[in-house]
Order: structure tokens, then C-alpha cells, then sequence
């Protein structure tokens, strides 16, 4: 093939409708459990988080809620997959192999919001959010409306069991309560009704059996059938650790903060030092995205161990 701009530009042109197409179609499943937040800048502060906002009694004047003194920045990523063309495969016509390369990375930059999300619960045992504490944490400290502070659990270290109606009311049935009897600073309750139960493939039996059979391992009937739905997640890298979310409200336990969605790249002058030097045309995707935690209200998560 004879190389000009036009020849290369076509070329490109077509690896890119590769990546578009692939971007397309890869599975994904974050949106389910995470929020997407769009960034302008290079961080995005949560500090709104510190309150969860809901609508009360207007009797007198207004109840103007501050934002605490809490501080909760979340710092934007550069993210990129980079493929190399030889340009020689493009003079004897062999880029039959970048094809599949292209749709790869298409494939690839979609998933990243899974990848970032995935991280944040892989971590969210060790990990900070919006009041200091680990996103799953035994002392969130919440403060009532005559300022007295107690600490509020969302984490658990029990396994996730459907062997009895025992084991399964100290371990699904646990963190469903967690969520249901949690209050606002005015003693209200949230009102939250957990919905998804995420479990690594290792828990995938026994969490479909919770929520899909009417009857427990020991053939008692089964009193949690039909409260969740079951979502496996292959990228959890514990094979114990469990958790029960909030997903049916208009924000989400955990944040997907996009400052520039997944795009194709190139590199296509011929005239470039690297197609000069090495002989090498470049093409990929780049973005810039972060991941955080949201209100740790809406999840409950347990170790397992």
C-alpha cells in the first residue's frame, strides 16, 4: 500500500468504527450500585455529603442545614490504552491483527468505569469517605438535633450463609436491618430500602439461593426470598466480603466521576519523529475519571471472615 496522509487517514478511520462499535457493545455493569458525576476541573469536593437532604415540617422559619466541617475531595486520573501500528503492515497490507487490537481497547474503555468502581469496593474497608471514617466502618459518627454524637455501624464480619433461617438472619437479614433502622440528624428514619445483593462468584449459589428459593439449605422456608437482586462481580477480589446496597434513589453508594469520557485516539502524520524514527504509528483511547464513596448509609458491607 502506497502511504500518504489520505491512506493513512482512511485506515484510521476504519479502526476507529472497530472501537466504536466494540465501546458499544461491552457488557457493563456499574450504573447499577454507582452514580455518574461529571467533573470540570482536576478534583470534585463531596462535601454535600455530609447531609442527606430531605424535606421536612416548615413551621416558622426555614432550618438552614450547613455543610459540616467535613472534607471530601476526589482528585481526577488519567487513563489510556495505546496500541503501535508498523508501518510496514501497512505497506504489505497486514492490519488484519490491529482490527481486533482496536476493538479491544473499545472494549476496554468501557469497562473502565467498572474497573474504577470495582476498586472502590475491593477497598472500602481500608478506604476513607466524606466523615474520615472507612466507607465500611463500625463508628460513623452521626450527630443528632441536640448535637450528641453516636457512632452507627455499616460494616459486618459475618459470611454470608443460607444454611438456616438462623445463619441468614445473621447475615443478610443483619445488614437489611443496618439499612432500614437508619435515621437523619432529626431521628427520622432514611427510609431506605436496600434492593442488590453483590457477591463475588465464589457467593453467587449461595446469594441466588437467598434471594431465589423458597426454602434454605436445611428445607425451612426461606423469609428474604424476592428482597434483592442478585448482582455477581467478578472484578470483588475477596472471595468472602459481600454487600447490600441502596440503588432504586436518584443518588448511588459510590461515585463514577468523569472529567473526559473514553475516546479514540491517533497518531496518523507521516511526517511525525515517530513514524520517523521507528517506523511506528500510534493509535488508543484516552480519559480522565476517579472513583468515590457516596453515603455510606446506602450500603452495608461484611468482610465474610
Amino acid at each position: 500500500m502506497l502511504i500518504n496522509k489520505s491512506a493513512i487517514a482512511s485506515i484510521f478511520i476504519g479502526l476507529k468504527t472497530l472501537f466504536d462499535k466494540a465501546f458499544q457493545d461491552a457488557p457493563s455493569q456499574w450504573e447499577q450500585t454507582a452514580m455518574r458525576v461529571p467533573s470540570t476541573a482536576s478534583q470534585n469536593d463531596y462535601n454535600w455529603l455530609s447531609n442527606f437532604p430531605r424535606m421536612r415540617k416548615w413551621i416558622g422559619e426555614k432550618v438552614i442545614k450547613s455543610l459540616s466541617a467535613f472534607k471530601y475531595s476526589v482528585v481526577n486520573n488519567d487513563f489510556e490504552v495505546t496500541v503501535e501500528v508498523d508501518r510496514n503492515d501497512i505497506e504489505d497490507d497486514q492490519l488484519g491483527i490491529y482490527g481486533s487490537h482496536a476493538q479491544m481497547a473499545g472494549f476496554s474503555a468501557r469497562q473502565l468505569p467498572d474497573e474504577i468502581v470495582a476498586d472502590l469496593k475491593n477497598n472500602a474497608f481500608a478506604s476513607p469517605c466524606y466523615d474520615g471514617q472507612n466507607f465500611y466502618d463500625t463508628d460513623h459518627p452521626v450527630t443528632d438535633s441536640d448535637n450528641v454524637t453516636t457512632s452507627v455501624s455499616n460494616k459486618l464480619t459475618v459470611a454470608l450463609s443460607a444454611a438456616t433461617q438462623a445463619s441468614a438472619a445473621a447475615s443478610f437479614g443483619a445488614a437489611r436491618l443496618f439499612i432500614l433502622s437508619f435515621k437523619d440528624e432529626e431521628g427520622r428514619p432514611l427510609n431506605l430500602m436496600p434492593d442488590v445483593l453483590e457477591v463475588p462468584p465464589a457467593l453467587e449459589t449461595t446469594a441466588n439461593m437467598l434471594m431465589l428459593s423458597d426454602k434454605l439449605v436445611d428445607d425451612t422456608p426461606n423469609p428474604y426470598k424476592g428482597m434483592a437482586r442478585v448482582l455477581v462481580n467478578p472484578r470483588l477480589t475477596s472471595a468472602t466480603a459481600w454487600f447490600l446496597h441502596v440503588t432504586n434513589m436518584p443518588v448511588k453508594p459510590f461515585i463514577y466521576q468523569e472529567r473526559k469520557a473514553p475516546v479514540f485516539v491517533s497518531q496518523t502524520d507521516p511526517e511525525a519523529d515517530d513514524v520517523f524514527l521507528r517506523k511506528s504509528f500510534k493509535y488508543g483511547a484516552e480519559a480522565r475519571a476517579a472513583g468515590g464513596y457516596g453515603f455510606w448509609q446506602m450500603s452495608v458491607g461484611s468482610t465474610g471472615a
